[in-house]
């Protein structure tokens, strides 16, 4: 060997104890310079390059170090195959870690590293023959410089309209605090850190805001009331900024560790990451649920089909209240840890599914939020093109790993009288099955948020006692609207000739016999009557100007009696029931339309006594 080329990969070697890999390469292209023949001076530079991440390049001079010697490249195979892989190159890095696992007297190391990676390029080759979707392009797009920073931005976590996003940065490489950046006229404001008492010389960390923007539940460590080494906390919104944190308590803070707080939709379940014992593995993912004294019950661990023998964490459960995303290094993928998607069905949950690369890779991934349209995704990345560290990337998720759009309904409750906000309960069902999806409480203000997953019809409720209850009906099962909902609901008080419309009472085209999914809004009624066993109602059937008159008047009669006879058969007295049919004689829109004529065609109660 040349002299001079061995001093420059010496130099290139101690450059490399140092982590100083740039200047490390430049001093091996100088010992290639002088050797070209010199096989440890490309494998090195491509070590190098696999060290920074760089793929391609690593792989470029893997295969440069073969071209001058095959026979001694056969051993780092190994290494190239994990490059080959880092690039999506799986089919290649298969056969390569096969041509290294050929070699005769292989050490236990080495076999044993060698069949995991091949494990890991079978589950990706496979993976990716199941993921086709040849349209699909994986372009995640740089938040910009009003977000990121020369620091590390990660963990975002997002309002229900996406127009803001709230995240963790590492503020002069020590200190985690909380920023906001607002989505207006196209583009990311300036990020800003959060106003109030919730940013601290402390480490807060690992948040999520509620849909609502009214809640954020973060991680604190090494809080001085803190239980274990790292507690959950909550702040809430007020007209002076984030109030100062508050422990969530024993319910759900142990000894032990605690992080990734994930809260669903209607803030009535907080999935959360532990390594408390009595789990499957290192950390696992918890749920608990709100009870209505305000306490979190005692967290129940999601079950083997969830966590593994490995460690879970980073839970998010988006809008649909259906999909759970979630990071696990036990269940099987690329190696390390991997994004999974799993739904709730009926209660359980369905086999984890990863969500393939390219959003998974060799290394390891963080938290992922979707929006509610279900396509745009965020997460934290160190790409080429970072400020410095982690930056925070959006992208669009493959079709097959998406979660269900969610549409929203938003909106303030009073009395229609006085224009007094009215703390109220509001429900969401499902039509077609009778689950209640949604059932939450309106906050001081009366303000309320409920998401509404497309794809099914649902009747939604408002319910105060003492008043008569506010129905709607949103069908989105078909055609589902691109807008969102924004309603001001004046809940009437109980008084004689006060009266709404039933909106989720259905017959079939010229029937009056009640439809199932009628129940839902029926058994309200009953529990208005028996609620308030001294009023007496009318229930009266319109229709539109279909059709002959008189028979219009004879069908809405006959509807109007169904209602009767139900809540009779519920055990409402028949002496507090009457009904009458009106047909198209008070018409509340014009006929003219077919949308018209559908708010025409309704049943109606009023208090008659």
């Amino acid at each position: 060997m040349n002299r001079k080329a061995i001093t420059h990969y010496q130099r290139a070697m101690n450059l490399a104890m140092d982590g100083n890999y740039t200047e490390g390469i430049k001093e091996l292209e100088k010992a290639i310079k002088e050797e070209p023949g010199f096989a440890d001076a490309w494998l090195s530079i491509a070590g190098m390059y696999g060290e920074m991440k760089k793929y391609a390049e690593a792989c470029e001079n893997y295969e440069k170090a073969k071209s001058v010697d095959s026979l001694y490249f056969i051993e780092y195979n190994l290494p190239y195959s994990i490059n080959l892989a880092g690039m999506g190159r799986f089919q290649e890095a298969l056969k390569a870690i096969n041509d290294f696992l050929a070699l005769p007297d292989l050490n236990e190391n080495s076999l044993m590293a060698g069949a995991y990676r091949k494990k890991t390029y079978e589950f990706a080759v496979e993976l990716s023959e199941q993921n086709n979707s040849p349209d699909y392009i994986f372009n995640p797009v740089n938040l910009g410089d009003s977000v990121n920073s020369k620091f590390s931005e990660y963990y975002p976590t997002l309002t229900i309209e996406g127009d803001q996003l709230i995240f963790t940065r590492r503020v002069n490489h020590y200190n985690e605090d909380f920023f906001i950046t607002e989505y207006k006229n196209g583009s990311w404001t300036q990020s800003k850190g959060l106003l109030g008492d919730i940013n601290s010389n402390m480490n807060e960390g690992a948040q999520n805001i509620s849909q609502d923007g009214e809640w954020l539940i973060f991680t604190g460590c090494n809080f001085p009331d803190g239980y274990g080494s790292c507690d959950l906390y909550i702040s809430y919104k007020t007209i002076d900024g984030w109030s100062a944190p508050v422990n969530l308590g024993p319910e759900i803070n142990t000894r032990h560790w605690e992080s990734a707080p994930s809260l669903s939709p209607d803030k009535q379940e907080l999935y959360f990451s532990s390594n408390r014992p009595g789990g499957y593995g290192g950390s696992d993912i918890y749920v608990s649920k709100l009870q209505p004294n305000g306490r979190w019950s005692e967290p129940r661990n999601l079950g083997p089909v969830i966590n593994t023998a490995g460690s879970e964490s980073c839970p998010f459960i988006h809008a649909d209240n259906y999909t759970l995303y979630f990071t696990s290094d036990g269940h099987m993928g690329y190696g390390n840890n991997d994004l999974f998607k799993s739904n709730k069905q009926n209660g359980e949950w369905t086999t984890p599914v990863n969500l393939g690369y390219p959003v998974n890779t060799i290394e390891d991934e963080g938290s992922l939020v979707v929006a509610a349209d279900g396509i745009t995704a965020y997460f934290a990345s160190d790409r080429g093109d970072t400020r410095g560290g982690l930056d925070l990337y959006t992208f669009e998720l493959r079709p097959e790993i998406r979660p269900v759009k969610t549409l929203w309904v938003k909106g303030k409750v009073f009395d229609k009288e006085t224009l007094k906000s009215l703390p109220s309960a509001i429900e969401l069902t499902d039509l077609a099955t009778g689950e209640i999806v949604s059932r939450i409480q309106t906050d001081l203000e009366s303000n309320f948020l409920i998401t509404l997953p497309v794809g099914k019809d649902y009747a939604f409720s408002v319910n105060r006692k003492g008043y008569l209850f506010f129905s709607e009906s949103f069908m989105l099962s078909q055609n589902p609207p691109d807008s969102v909902y924004n309603i001001e609901i004046a809940l009437q008080p109980l008084s004689v000739n006060a009266s709404i419309v039933l909106n989720n009472i259905f017959f079939d085209l010229n029937k009056f016999e009640l439809k199932p999914e009628s129940s839902i809004e029926l058994d309200n009624v009953v529990q208005l009557m028996k609620e308030n066993p001294e009023i007496k109602v009318m229930i009266s059937g319109h229709t539109d100007s279909t059709g002959r008159e008189e028979e219009n008047r004879q069908l809405s009669a006959r509807r109007a009696q169904s209602v009767v006879n139900y809540l009779v058969q519920k055990g409402i007295q028949a002496n507090r029931l009457k009904y009458e049919g009106m047909g198209s004689s008070k018409p509340i829109a014009p006929n003219s339309t077919e949308a018209g004529r559908a708010k025409n065609r309704r049943t109606e109660l009023k208090v008659i006594e």
